[in-house]
């Protein structure tokens, strides 16, 4: 699926895995949830890599995995070479048979131009019954690392970026899944502080992966300073003395479609 934001497009997949490896290892738990079971068919809507497709299809399931990256995909592709994947649009996928599942990890929050039309899609790729299982930022997430951003784009004298995300209250999603027909099973709307093992130069070079976009218009000589700024006015929020957070807060779903 494509998600309308240059910089998920420009992502470095090889970096991806290495550097923000717990994207996937957070979403264990959640292939948990799904509970795949031996002979169902699964899709994997913002699959990446295809770690959490791999570990879905260890359990017997037949999964497709869908991406709007071609460098995700081709990594994917390259690393499981006996699984599916495909790059698609996640506001204009369809599928030849139903599906009795639809998994999604850290990817509906990218997809922020129309969130409707992601679940209208997700509801017509599954069976009646199927399920919907997935994870997301919510409400909050990112807050003091956005914060930082405004403030020394602010600074800059800099137009104030438009962030490439959705992060939904659980209500607001809650009541999109329930007009989208589904029914919503289960909904936890939880903090998960992350440490940034790998990112020496802290809330900067997560600037970098996550919302690269938003260096577009910075003029190439600003961007190191503007920067450090960020870095500077983030580090009383996310600095330890063990290294950086990500002050994350996650929503996580499990709904049936109707």
């Amino acid at each position: 699926m494509r998600y309308e934001t240059p910089s998920l497009t420009r992502w470095n997949a090889r970096a991806y895995d290495s550097s923000f490896g717990y994207v996937s290892a957070h979403g264990a738990p959640l292939v948990e949830l799904l509970d795949p079971r031996p002979g169902e068919r699964v899709l994997d809507l913002g699959c990446g890599t295809g770690v959490l497709t791999a570990d879905i299809a260890r359990r017997g399931a037949h999964v497709l995995g869908i991406d709007g990256s071609h460098s995700m995909i081709e990594q994917a592709i390259a690393h499981h070479p006996g699984l599916d994947f495909t790059v698609g649009d996640g506001y204009d996928f369809t599928v030849a048979q139903p599906y009795d599942a639809v998994f999604s990890n850290a990817a509906l929050h990218w997809m922020s131009r129309d969130p409707d039309a992601v679940i209208g899609c997700v509801r017509e790729a599954l069976r009646p019954g199927g399920r919907f299982v997935a994870e997301m930022g919510g409400a909050g997430n990112c807050a003091a690392l956005t914060a930082a951003v405004f403030t020394a784009w602010r600074e800059y004298g800099l137009r104030e970026p438009e962030l490439p995300w959705y992060f939904p209250s659980p209500a607001e999603y809650a009541l999109r899944l329930e007009k989208g027909g589904f029914t919503v099973r289960l909904l936890e709307y939880f903090d998960r502080p992350t440490p940034l093992d790998e990112c020496p130069n802290g809330a900067a070079d997560w600037v970098r992966m996550f919302a690269g976009s938003l260096l577009d218009r910075v003029p190439p000589a600003a961007v190191e300073p503007l920067l450090r700024r960020v870095n500077e006015l983030a580090a009383p929020a996310l600095r330890r003395e063990t290294g950086w957070m990500a002050d994350y807060v996650r929503l996580r779903f499990a709904a049936e479609r109707r």
